[in-house]
Parts: structure tokens; C-alpha cells; sequence
């Protein structure tokens, strides 16, 4: 067995859909999240006027030259407690302890485990959001230029894998800005509402009323928030965890919507399809020929695990019995943890995808052709069904599918006299208001970037 002390344990090779952006949510961005979480208490006891003014001073030494842990003892340490706060905080004393002595006594004050560890998922989730909403507006603008460049640009709509009735390309780069927009919005509003933890032991804030008062210890944890950046809590969350599962569902819905763009890139892109190319391709052992489509693959491999995740957090959270967890909360950890790389891998890997995606409106154009006409069988249904009945109508169509010119059945028919017959089948004159819903997901684009 490898020697692994000292070493990290998980590099990403395995994930590489996050291993370019990951180290935002590593073991050591939160190892600094629970830190900053410590120190961000001491500075709401100053705050609240509590703890002398030299623990602020003890404190910003501390933010300018942070204290560094070794990862691999903190989690070995981390067993016999349970979480890795209980043996953070003695490192944390005596780094403290060699900058003011006096402020030692200010490291941990009345908090639980609980707190600092929510706290720090929250402000560690909150950065990570901030990435992951820059990635998800750059694919948006990104998909933006494409749809109006592509507005009016037919192309086959596929329902069941099958083409179905004509759309526009512009059309297709449209509804994927439109959800990861939305996606976008969601996952910023989330993250504006994350609060602090701040409960104490049981979740009473019994040992602050002791320490500093009732009004005190009502006060301390919208201190506490500000210190963070977080939002203040209406009371301890320690079991109602909405703030994770909230957030989980969040990201899950950012991971599916460029999971969407992924998938319809990965089939679009195909060989035999043709109507997108991506910029850059992965190449292959094996086939020197081969360019594919590679952030397209890992960002779908993303949204295949992410669903479970989040089921994961809604099974936890489910079962955060008492007034503080018996192993729910701690299941909680890897899992957001996880939601979080990939979340930052698929939206950073779709800015990717999307800035250097390009469409192919001849062969799309081309691919319309490929049934000979029954794209529109739709369209020549509701204009002929009336003029021949539904069963002429029924052969008819049956008679091109087996290979007749379906054209040339439509012209020779003496109840289409009179009928634009090229019009009428003309793929790109059967797209409906394609490219209305163009302007508007457009414009709706605009409005959103108008909101604050």
C-alpha cells in the first residue's frame, strides 16, 4: 500500500470535470473557511463589546500571515472527535497564544463545533457560488451571440432522438441561455441567503446568555454574520437544514442546465449530424483522427452524478434528529463538498464549451432534407386533411415514408391545385414564431443582465 502521510489523498484524477476549478472547494479552502469562522467570533465579541480591542489587533495579524495546518493531521485527528474543529481549535489557541496571550482566551468562546463548521460551509459555498454564477453568465452571453447570429437559421427540431417539425438553430442556443439564465439567477439568490450558525451547544445560546447576557447573546450572531459576509440567522439551523438543501438544489439545477447544452452539444457535433463543432477537441489513444467533444463529455458526466448528491443532502437533512445531528449532518459534508466541485467544473467547463461552439447552417439546412419532405407532414396535415379527408391523407403520407416523393404525391394531388406546393413544404417556412421566441429569450437575456 502506498505511503500516503503528508500527501493528499484525492487529487481529482478521477473528477476531471472540477480538477481545473476545484481547489475553491478543496479540504484546504475550508480548512481557511474554518479559521477565518474562529477569528471572525473573536471580532463579533470585540463588536459586541465583550472582548477588549487587542483581540481585533490579535486577529488581523492573524488574517495577514494565516496560520498553516497540515491537512493530513487535522483528518487524522479529526477521527476521534468527529469533525476536524475540536483538534483546529488548540492549533488555533496556540497560534493565537504566540501573537497576544491574552486574546487565547477569546479563541471558541461559547460556540459548538456545529457553528463554525456550518459557518464555513456557508462562506466556503458562498465563494464558490460567486465563481460558479461568473461561469454560468459567460455561457449564457456566449450561447446570446449564437442564437442572434443564427436567428433565422432552420435546422431540425428531434423529439425521441427523431427529427419531428423544423426549428431554427437560433432557436436551439436560445432555450440553452434561457435555462442556464435562469440557473444562474437561482444559484445567486441562494447564495445571497446563507446564513451563519450560531447555536451554541444545544442551540439555545445558553452559554452566550451566561458569558454575556440575553441582549448580548441575542445580539452576537447578526455580528457574527456580518463578520462573515453571511446572512444573519433567524434562530440555529443545527436540524433544519434548508440553508444545504437548498443550496444543493441550486447547484443541481445549474449542473442540469449546462448538462442540457452538453448533451444536445454531444449529439449535435456527431459525425453523421454535423450541424455544431466545438472548438477544441480531446484526441484519442487509439484513432489519430478523432477531435472530441470533451468538455461537452465531462459536463454531462457532472450532471449524471449530481441528482444523486442532492437526493444524498435531502436524505440527511431528513434525518437530523434532536437538537444537533447523530451522523446526518456529518454525511452532509462530502456530499456538498462534491456538488460544489462540480458545479464549479461543469459551469467552468460550459464558459469553455460555448465561447468557442459554432453552428453549421448549410449542413443543418442539409439534415432537413434527410426524410424528404416529412419534416412538414405536420404542416401539410392541417392544410390538406381538410381539402382530402384524413385516410387520402394517412396513404399518402404512408406512401412517401415507404419512398415516394412526397412532392411529387402533393402535386399530383387535384385538391392541391392552386396550392403553393414549394411553399408549403419549405422547411424553413414551418418554423412558427422561431425566431419571436429568439428576440425574446433575447431581450428577456438583457433584462436580466439590467437586474441587480
Amino acid at each position: 500500500m502506498a505511503e500516503t502521510t503528508g500527501r493528499p489523498v484525492d487529487v481529482g484524477l478521477l473528477s476531471p470535470v472540477s480538477i481545473l476549478v476545484g481547489d475553491e472547494a478543496s479540504d484546504r479552502a475550508f480548512v481557511d473557511e474554518l479559521i477565518g469562522a474562529e477569528l471572525a467570533l473573536m471580532l463579533a465579541l470585540v463588536e459586541l463589546g465583550v472582548a477588549p480591542a487587542s483581540v481585533s489587533h490579535a486577529v488581523a495579524e492573524l488574517l495577514s500571515m494565516p496560520p498553516e495546518v497540515e491537512l493530513w493531521t487535522l483528518a487524522r485527528d479529526s477521527v476521534a472527535s468527529g469533525n476536524p474543529v475540536i483538534p483546529l481549535v488548540p492549533l488555533l489557541k496556540a497560534h493565537v497564544a504566540r501573537v497576544d496571550p491574552d486574546a487565547v482566551d477569546w479563541v471558541h468562546v461559547g460556540a459548538t463545533s456545529q457553528d463554525i463548521m456550518d459557518s464555513a460551509l456557508m462562506t466556503l459555498a458562498r465563494d464558490a457560488a460567486a465563481s460558479i454564477v461568473e461561469s454560468l453568465r459567460r455561457t449564457a452571453a456566449a450561447l446570446e451571440v449564437l442564437a442572434r447570429a443564427h436567428r433565422d437559421a432552420p435546422a431540425a427540431a428531434r423529439t425521441l432522438t427523431q427529427h419531428a417539425v423544423p426549428t431554427t438553430l437560433g432557436l436551439k442556443a436560445a432555450n440553452w441561455s434561457s435555462a442556464i439564465v435562469r440557473a444562474r439567477r437561482r444559484v445567486e439568490e441562494v447564495a445571497d441567503r446563507l446564513p451563519a450558525q450560531l447555536g451554541g451547544a444545544g442551540g439555545t445560546l445558553a452559554s452566550f446568555v451566561e458569558l454575556f447576557g440575553q441582549e448580548r447573546a441575542a445580539a452576537l450572531p447578526a455580528h457574527f454574520a456580518r463578520e462573515l459576509g453571511l446572512q444573519a440567522p433567524d434562530a440555529p439551523w443545527h436540524t433544519n437544514r434548508w440553508p444545504v438543501t437548498e443550496l444543493g438544489d441550486a447547484l443541481v439545477a445549474a449542473i442540469a442546465a449546462v448538462g442540457t447544452l452538453a448533451a444536445d452539444v454531444a449529439t449535435l457535433a456527431r459525425t453523421e449530424v454535423g450541424e455544431a463543432s466545438v472548438g477544441a477537441g480531446g484526441g484519442s489513444s487509439a484513432m489519430p483522427q478523432k477531435q472530441n467533444p470533451v468538455d461537452a463529455v465531462l459536463i454531462r458526466s457532472a450532471a449524471l452524478r449530481a441528482p444523486g448528491l442532492a437526493a444524498q443532502l435531502h436524505l440527511a437533512a431528513g434525518l437530523a434528529v434532536d437538537e444537533r445531528p447523530d451522523g446526518a449532518w456529518h454525511a452532509e459534508w462530502p456530499v456538498l463538498q462534491e456538488l460544489l466541485r462540480l458545479a464549479l467544473g461543469a459551469s467552468a467547463r460550459a464558459a469553455e464549451l460555448s465561447a468557442d461552439l459554432t453552428f453549421d447552417p448549410e449542413r443543418a439546412r442539409a439534415n432537413l432534407d434527410l426524410t424528404g419532405g416529412l419534416i412538414v407532414s405536420e404542416r401539410l396535415r392541417i392544410v390538406l386533411v381538410p381539402r382530402i379527408g384524413k385516410a387520402r391523407f394517412d396513404v399518402l403520407i404512408a406512401e412517401a415514408s415507404a419512398g415516394g416523393s412526397l412532392g411529387a404525391l402533393v402535386r399530383a394531388l387535384p385538391e392541391a391545385s392552386g396550392l403553393d406546393t414549394d411553399d408549403l413544404m419549405n422547411p424553413a417556412h414551418y418554423v412558427g414564431l422561431a425566431q419571436h421566441l429568439v428576440d425574446t429569450a433575447l431581450h428577456s437575456a438583457v433584462q436580466e443582465g439590467m437586474r441587480p
